[in-house]
C-alpha cells in the first residue's frame, strides 16, 4: 500500500483550518486508502518559547483531536513524535547532508529571523535546523505521501531533496515522497486578516475558530468576519479576499464548490449566516467525540503506547540502513 506520514504542531490549540485543510481528509480519505501514519510532532514545538507543561498538554489534546476526528488506530498508526527516537537519530545524520543555505532560504526561518533581530533577539537553533528533522520524520517511514496545505510544501520539496542527494553520495536507501494537496480548504485564512493564514499558533483572536470553541462563539467569530468593498457576493481570491475565504469554507463544509455558491447569495449576511451554522455542524460530532475520550484518558494513552511501538518497529530499520550508508559502525561490531 502506499504509504502516507502527517503531522501536528502542538503549538497552539487546534483551528478550523487545521481540520478542513488536513485532518478531516486524513480520517475519511488517507486512512483507508493507505498504510498511514498520524503523529503529533512535539519536538517540533520546542524550536520556540514555550511553556514545557503547556506543550504536555497542547500534545495530549492534539492527539485526543485526532481520535475525535475520526482517525483510527485499528486503521492506521496515531503516536507522538518524541515517543520513537529514530526521529531524532535520523535527523542529526540528515543534517550531514543538508547545507547551510537551504536551510537559511526556508521562509519561517528567514521571517522569524529577521523579527527577533528587530527586537535585538536571536532565534533558537532549532529554527534553523527544524525543516531537516521534518524530513526526518517523513524519510523514516518510507512515505510515500505527505497530504499538506499550500505554505508546507517547500519543506516537501526540501525533503525530496535530501532524499535524492542522499541515495546518490551513499546508495539507494530512502524513499522519494511527493506532496498531495486536497481540492478544497487547502489553506484556510483568518476570519479578521484574509490575507493571513488561520494559524494556531496565532493562540488568540477573533478571526480564528477552535475546533473546541462553543456554537455560540463559532457564530459569533464568523458573523463578524471581514468582508470586502461592494455588495455583489462574487468569489475572486485575489480581489474579494474575504468573502472568498467565507466561500471556501462553506463549500469545504459543504461538500460545494465556492464559484457556484457564490452565485446563490445575495448579501454578506445570509453568506456569514450559512457559513456559521455549517461550521457549528461540522465541528459538533468531533466536539461530542472529544469529550467521551477526555472522559477515558486510558485509552488515549493506550493508543499513543501502541502507536509508537509500531512507529518504531517501521523507522528503526530505515534508520539503521542510512547508518550504516553514511558510515557509521554498526552498535554490535562496536562492542556496544
Amino acid at each position: 500500500m502506499t504509504r502516507v506520514f502527517s503531522g501536528i504542531k502542538p503549538t497552539g490549540h487546534l483551528t478550523l483550518g487545521n481540520y478542513l485543510g488536513a485532518m478531516r481528509r486524513w480520517a475519511a480519505v488517507d486512512q483507508h486508502r493507505a498504510d498511514a501514519l498520524f503523529c503529533v510532532v512535539d519536538l517540533h514545538a520546542l524550536t520556540v518559547d514555550h511553556d514545557p507543561a503547556r506543550v504536555r498538554r497542547l500534545s495530549r489534546q492534539a492527539a485526543t483531536l485526532l481520535l475525535a476526528t475520526g482517525v483510527d488506530p485499528e486503521l492506521c498508526t496515531v503516536f507522538v513524535q518524541s515517543h520513537v527516537d529514530e526521529h531524532a537519530r535520523l535527523s542529526y545524520v540528515l543534517e550531514c547532508v543538508a547545507t547551510d543555505g537551504e536551510m537559511r532560504r526556508m521562509i519561517q526561518y528567514k521571517e522569524k529571523a529577521a523579527r527577533e533581530r528587530r527586537r535585538g533577539g536571536s532565534v533558537r537553533l532549532s529554527l534553523l535546523t527544524y525543516p531537516v528533522l521534518m524530513a526526518a520524520d517523513i524519510l523514516a517511514y518510507g512515505t510515500d505521501e505527505v497530504p499538506v496545505g499550500d505554505d508546507q510544501a517547500p519543506h516537501v520539496e526540501l525533503t525530496r531533496d535530501l532524499a535524492v542527494r542522499f541515495n546518490q553520495r551513499y546508495g539507494h536507501t530512502f524513499v522519494v515522497p511527493r506532496a498531495t494537496h486536497p481540492a478544497v480548504a487547502a489553506r484556510v485564512m483568518n476570519l479578521q486578516d484574509p490575507l493571513s493564514k488561520m494559524g494556531k499558533s496565532d493562540d488568540v483572536g477573533p478571526g480564528i475558530v477552535y475546533l473546541l470553541d462553543e456554537p455560540d462563539v463559532v457564530r459569533k467569530k464568523v458573523m463578524r468576519a471581514v468582508t470586502d468593498s461592494g455588495q455583489d457576493v462574487v468569489y475572486d481570491r485575489e480581489v474579494r479576499p474575504g468573502v472568498a475565504n467565507l466561500l471556501e469554507i462553506l463549500a469545504a463544509c459543504s461538500d460545494g464548490d465556492p464559484e457556484t455558491l457564490g452565485g446563490a447569495y445575495t448579501s454578506y449576511g445570509a453568506l456569514k449566516k450559512d457559513t456559521a451554522e455549517a461550521v457549528v455542524e461540522v465541528l459538533r460530532p468531533l466536539r461530542e467525540r472529544h469529550k467521551e475520550l477526555c472522559a477515558d484518558p486510558g485509552y488515549v494513552e493506550g493508543v499513543l503506547r501502541n502507536g509508537a511501538e509500531r512507529a518504531r518497529g517501521m523507522a528503526r530499520p530505515v534508520v539503521d540502513a542510512a547508518y550504516r550508508a553514511i558510515g557509521l559502525l554498526p552498535a554490535a561490531e562496536a562492542g556496544v
